[in-house]
C-alpha cells in the first residue's frame, strides 16, 4: 500500500505575494527608470535645443549690434569722405574738418586722418598718431583697394593698439592719391561682443574669416592673434578648422555648444559658445531630483503594492492554509468567503467540499465500523463453519469406520448363513446320524444363537450408527444451509464492500492528491471484496455439491436403515427360530418326524439369510463408498472454511486499516 507523502517544509514554498512582488516591483522600477531616462533625454534634448536657440538668438543679437555699430561708424566715415570730396577743401579747410571729428565719437577718438602717396599724413591737430611709414601701412594699402569706406583687417598700429581701420580712396581734387581712414579700437568691439550676451555663462569672440585673426575676446591677450595657432587650446583649434572649412553650422566642440554667425557686410565670424556641462547642470539637478522622486515613488508604490497584494492575496493565503490542513487530514477547519470574485467562488467551493468530505468521512467511519463488525462476524462464522466442517469430517470418519465394521459384520453374517445352509444341507443329507448330528446341531444352534445375538447386537449398533449418521447428515444439511446463509451474507457484504470501495475510489479521485492513499486502500478493499465474492461463489458451488451428496447419503442411509430393519426382523425371527430349534432339540425324539420339514424351513431361511446378507454386503459397500466420498467432501469443506477464515481475517485487517485511514481525518 502506498504510504502518505510527508509534509513539505515551509522553506520550499514561494508565496503568490512574493511572486507578484518579484514581478511587479522590478517592472515598476524598470518603468520608473525608463520614465526617468526618457524624461532626462527629452529634457536634455529640449534644453539643448533651447540653449542652441538662445545662443543663436544671442549671437544674432550680437551680430546685429556689431553690424549696426559698424554701419553707424562707416556711414559717418562715408559722410565725411563724401563731404570732403564734394567740398574739395584746401589744406586749411581739411584740417578744420579733421579737427572737428577729433574726440567726436568714442568709437574713433582720434577722428579721421588722410595719407597720400608721399607719406604725408593729415590728422587732427591734437591727435598723437604717428605713422613712420604710412604708405606701407595696413590702412593705406587696404584703402587703395576701395572707393567706399570699408573695414579692413585688424592690426596693431604704431602706438601698439589693436585696431581696425575703415579706409577708402579719397577723391578730393588734390591730384594726389589719398586714402581717408579712421581707426576703431578692438577693445570697443570686445565690449560689444562680451556685453550683449543673452545667455548666462556663455562667451563669445569675433574672428576675421579671411585670416583667422581674433578681433574680440574676453581674454585681451588673444586679440589680434591667429585662432588655432600653436599653444591654443583644443576648442580654438577646432573652431579654426570649422572656419577654415567655412562650416558655420551648430556643433559641440570640446564639450562646448558652439554657434557661428557671420557679421553682415564683413568677413567677420562671431562665435558664441557655452559649456554643455553648465547647460546640463540644471538638468543634472533635475535628474537627481527625478531620481529621488522616483525612488520615493517606487518605495511608496512598493508599499502600496505590498499592501494591496497582501489584501488581495490574504484570502488565498487563508485558503492555502485550509487546503494544507485538509491535505493533512484536518477537516475541522472553516472557510469564510466574502465577495463575488474568483477567490470567493473558490472559497465557497472549498467550503462545500469540506462539508461533503465531512459527511463522506463520517459515513466511511460508520461503514468501516460496520465492515469491521461484519468482518468479525464473518470470521466467527468461518471459524464456526470450519469447526463444523472439522466435526463433520470427524463424523464422516467415524461413519466410514462404522460402515466398514458393518461391512465386516455383514460378511460374517453371510459366512455364517452359508455355514448354516451347509449345516442344514448336511442335516438333510445325513439324517441317519441324528443323535450325533443333533449334538453337533445343539452346539451349532448354541453357537448360532450366540452369533445371532451378536448379529442382533451388531444390527442394533448399525441401527444406532445409522440413526447417528442420519442425525449427522441432517446436521451437515443444516450446517450447509447455515453455511449457505453465511455465504450469502458474506456475498452481500462483499457486494456492499465493493460498492463502498467504488464510491470511496470516486470520492478519493475527486479529492485529488489528498485522497490518493485513501484511493489505494479503497482499491484494495474492492479487490478483497471481489476475492470474497469469488470465494463465496466457489463455496456455494461446493455446498451445493455437498447438499447433493448429503441428500444421496440420506437416501442411501434410509434405504440401508430399511434393509437393516428387515434384516433385524429376519435375524430376530432367526433368533426365535434358533430358540425354538434349541428347545425342540430337546424334544427331538418326539418331533423327529417333523425334523425334515423344519430342516427344509431352516434351509429356506438360511438361503434367504444368505441372499439378504449378500444384498446387505453390497449395500454396505455402497455406504462405504458414499461415506468415503462424503469424507472427501467434508475435508474440502474444511479446507474451504479455512480459506474463508483467512479471507475473513484479511477482510478484518483491511477494515481495520480503512478505519485507521479514516482516523487520520479530523471532522
Amino acid at each position: 500500500m502506498e504510504k502518505r507523502e510527508p509534509k513539505r517544509g515551509k522553506h520550499g514554498i514561494i508565496s503568490i505575494k512574493a511572486k507578484l512582488l518579484a514581478i511587479i516591483v522590478p517592472l515598476v522600477v524598470l518603468l520608473m527608470v525608463a520614465m526617468v531616462l526618457i524624461a532626462y533625454n527629452t529634457s536634455a534634448g529640449m534644453i539643448e535645443n533651447y540653449s542652441r536657440s538662445l545662443l543663436e538668438s544671442s549671437v544674432g543679437n550680437q551680430s546685429s549690434h556689431i553690424e549696426g555699430w559698424l554701419n553707424e561708424n562707416i556711414e559717418t566715415f562715408q559722410a565725411v569722405k563724401a563731404a570732403v570730396e564734394s567740398i574739395r577743401p584746401d589744406e586749411e579747410q581739411l584740417q578744420t574738418i579733421l579737427d572737428t571729428y577729433y574726440n567726436y565719437n568714442s568709437n574713433y577718438p582720434r577722428g579721421l586722418y588722410i595719407g597720400d602717396e608721399t607719406g604725408k599724413v593729415f590728422q587732427a591737430a591734437e591727435s598723437s598718431l604717428k605713422e613712420p611709414d604710412p604708405v606701407h601701412s595696413v590702412w593705406y594699402q587696404e584703402g587703395l583697394t576701395r572707393v567706399n569706406m570699408a573695414v579692413g583687417s585688424a592690426y596693431v598700429n604704431s602706438q601698439g593698439e589693436n585696431v581696425i581701420s575703415a579706409s577708402g580712396i579719397l577723391d578730393d581734387g588734390s591730384g594726389s592719391t589719398r586714402v581717408i581712414s579712421a581707426d576703431m579700437t578692438l577693445d570697443r568691439i570686445s565690449i560689444i561682443v562680451n556685453g550683449f550676451m543673452e545667455m548666462k555663462n556663455a562667451e563669445s569672440f569675433l574672428v576675421d574669416g579671411r585670416d583667422g585673426t581674433i578681433l574680440a575676446n574676453r581674454d585681451n591677450a588673444l586679440i589680434s592673434t591667429r585662432i588655432g595657432e600653436s599653444g591654443s587650446d583644443a576648442f580654438q583649434k577646432q573652431v579654426g578648422e570649422k572656419i577654415a572649412a567655412q562650416d558655420y553650422d551648430f556643433c559641440v566642440l570640446d564639450g562646448n555648444m558652439t554657434v557661428f554667425e557671420k557679421v553682415a557686410g564683413t568677413d567677420w565670424i562671431l562665435i558664441s559658445y557655452v559649456p554643455r556641462q553648465i547647460v546640463m547642470s540644471d538638468l543634472v539637478r533635475l535628474r537627481t531630483i527625478m531620481i529621488l522622486i522616483s525612488v520615493v515613488s517606487i518605495l511608496i508604490l512598493c508599499a502600496v503594492i505590498e499592501r494591496v497584494t497582501h489584501i488581495v492575496i490574504n484570502p488565498v493565503k487563508k485558503l492555502t492554509q485550509v487546503i494544507t490542513a485538509m491535505t493533512d487530514g484536518d477537516f475541522t477547519v472553516e472557510v469564510t468567503s466574502k465577495g463575488k470574485d474568483e477567490i470567493a467562488v473558490m472559497s465557497r467551493s472549498v467550503e462545500r467540499f469540506i462539508r461533503s468530505m465531512k459527511k463522506m468521512i463520517a459515513s466511511m467511519g460508520d461503514i468501516s465500523g460496520k465492515l469491521g463488525a461484519q468482518a468479525d462476524t464473518s470470521d466467527n462464522m468461518s471459524r464456526q463453519m470450519q469447526s463444523a466442517a472439522s466435526i463433520q469430517s470427524e463424523s464422516m470418519g467415524e461413519l466410514n469406520s462404522t460402515v466398514d465394521q458393518l461391512s465386516l459384520s455383514v460378511y460374517e453374517i453371510a459366512e455364517n448363513a452359508t455355514k448354516l445352509a451347509g449345516v442344514v444341507a448336511d442335516t438333510k443329507a445325513d439324517s441317519g446320524n441324528v443323535e450325533h448330528k443333533m449334538r453337533e446341531t445343539v452346539e451349532a444352534s448354541q453357537k448360532g444363537q450366540r452369533d445371532m445375538e451378536q448379529v442382533g447386537k451388531a444390527l442394533e449398533n448399525i441401527m444406532f450408527s445409522i440413526r447417528e449418521l442420519e442425525s449427522a447428515v441432517g446436521k451437515v444439511g443444516t450446517a450447509s444451509g447455515e453455511i449457505v446463509e453465511i455465504v450469502q451474507l458474506i456475498g452481500n457484504i462483499a457486494e456492499e464492500t465493493n460498492l463502498l470501495s467504488l464510491n470511496a475510489s470516486i470520492e478519493a479521485a475527486r479529492a485529488g492528491e489528498a485522497g490518493r492513499g485513501f484511493a489505494v486502500v479503497a482499491s484494495e478493499i474492492g479487490i478483497l471484496a471481489n476475492n470474497s465474492a469469488d470465494s463465496v461463489e466457489h463455496i456455494s458451488k461446493l455446498i451445493e455439491q455437498v447438499n447433493e451428496l448429503v441428500k444421496d447419503a440420506v437416501r442411501q442411509t434410509g434405504e440401508s436403515a430399511k434393509d437393516i430393519n428387515q434384516s433385524s426382523e429376519m435375524i430376530h425371527t432367526a433368533i426365535d427360530t434358533f430358540e425354538k430349534i434349541f428347545v425342540n432339540i430337546r424334544e427331538t425324539s418326539e418331533m423327529i418326524e417333523h425334523m425334515v420339514s423344519k430342516i427344509n424351513q431352516v434351509d429356506e431361511v438360511a438361503t434367504n439369510v444368505a441372499a439378504i446378507s449378500e444384498q446387505q454386503a453390497a449395500s454396505s459397500d455402497e455406504i462405504l463408498a458414499t461415506s468415503e466420498n462424503m469424507l472427501e467432501q467434508a475435508k474440502g469443506i474444511a479446507e474451504n472454511s479455512a480459506h474463508v477464515a483467512e479471507e475473513s481475517k484479511s477482510l478484518t485487517a483491511s477494515s481495520e486499516e480503512l478505519a485507521e485511514q479514516v482516523k487520520l481525518f479530523r471532522i
